[in-house]
């Protein structure tokens, strides 16, 4: 019987850690038991394409310097999670956290999210990064990612607010100690 090494599996391993990421994310605790999620699995050729898209965006001006930093760093990743909110107001009417009356003024600024929107996808990213911890894969929560995404509208339209999370299973985390 020959053996399996390590580095023939990582990315199988890496892409199941994904699968229980994204589960994680979906079945966080959500306000109003309403599920505004956008939950994507990016490989390769898509990392690429992200990778490029911000190290594009720090040329013209439209993101920092870090952002190539953080182009690097995903270049770096076998899998990207992508984790993105809709926005739409729960309903809940007069509870006022957007910093809108109610509901009904909220609707009139439609790029303003619900408090709501927000909060729920801060609990699925997080419940996604401890699944990760938990499987001792290498990551990193990155806003950086989730602005090329939706410069490329890689998520659609609905897709608002979007942060990624890179995975690697390495001897060093590409994603700490950084330049």
């Amino acid at each position: 019987m020959p053996l399996i090494y390590e580095d023939r599996t990582r990315k199988d391993a890496l892409y199941e850690v994904a699968q229980r990421m994204m589960t994680a994310a979906r079945t966080a605790p959500k306000g109003h038991g309403t599920d505004n999620l956008i939950i994507a699995v990016a490989e390769r050729d898509v990392i690429e394409t992200i990778a490029a898209k911000m190290k594009d965006m720090v040329q013209t001006g439209e993101a920092a310097e870090f952002f190539n930093r953080d182009a690097n760093n995903i270049l770096r990743s076998d899998i990207l999670v992508l984790l993105a909110t809709k926005i739409k107001p729960l309903g809940l009417m007069n509870c006022g956290l957007c910093g809108f009356k109610d509901c009904r003024e909220k609707e009139e600024h439609p790029e303003h999210p619900c408090a709501f929107n927000t909060g729920d996808l801060g609990i699925a990213v997080g419940s996604a990064a401890s699944v990760a911890m938990d499987a001792r894969a290498d990551n990193r929560i990155m806003f950086s990612v989730g602005k090329a995404v939706k410069a490329l509208n890689l998520l659609g339209d609905e897709a608002k607010i979007i942060y990624g999370i890179p995975l690697s299973a390495t001897g060093k985390n590409p994603f700490f100690d950084r330049k």
